[in-house]
């Protein structure tokens, strides 16, 4: 992070740690950085840290701010240079930022449940087995994470309900259970037509 050196007041080599944004240099005890000089203002300047760059900017102190001996109303610091506030001269040291970012950890979900007979438990209704898998996320799923959709001429569609991609069965189908009516077309051998016309 970018920082001052104080050259000429005790104690001599005292490091100002500059933050991200302005930070007031001066005698007041509101200063972030409280320079305690009869030659210093109250507040004499803004040392301003950001856009990869560090400014400093005077407040309209009494003794006048100066970069290398110039006076400036507002200047740009580098690594370096001499800064003054009245007689008070710091030492430009470095003018770099630095941003951390903190690592971000994230969770990493138990293993699902695998049974005896190798079917798996749902991660979200453990005591449901899970019958179908995302084909974009890859969870499993059970027949309450699945979303159904029905179009028109009775079609479903199952849909996954943490990511709405298409899910796949687990596994073969399982057997739809016949109705009355088609056993009995099979086993009576009976026309069971709808709308059929009685011959007289």
């Amino acid at each position: 992070m970018a920082r001052l050196v104080v050259k000429t007041l005790e104690p001599v080599g005292r490091g100002l740690e500059l933050k991200l944004g302005a930070n007031r240099l001066g005698r007041g005890p509101d200063c972030d950085f409280q320079i305690d000089h009869p030659t210093v203002s109250a507040l004499h300047c803004h040392v301003i840290l950001g856009d990869n760059q560090l400014l400093v900017r005077d407040c309209g102190s009494t003794n006048g701010t100066f970069v290398n001996g110039e006076p400036v109303r507002e200047a740009r610091l580098l690594a370096g240079q001499t800064l003054r506030l009245g007689d008070v001269e710091l030492l430009v040291e470095s003018t770099e930022v630095t941003i951390a970012i903190p690592p971000i950890e994230v969770p990493v979900p138990a293993p699902p449940v695998v049974l005896p007979d190798g079917s798996t438990l749902c991660r979200r209704h453990p005591e449901s087995r899970a019958t179908h898998q995302c084909t974009h996320c890859k969870e499993l799923l059970c027949p309450a994470c699945i979303t159904r959709l029905r179009r028109r001429g009775g079609k479903v569609f199952h849909f996954c309900s943490l990511c709405s991609h298409p899910v796949q069965r687990l596994g073969p189908e399982p057997k739809r259970k016949k109705s009355l009516l088609s056993f009995l077309q099979k086993t009576v051998k009976l026309p069971f037509l709808r709308g059929a016309k009685r011959s007289e």
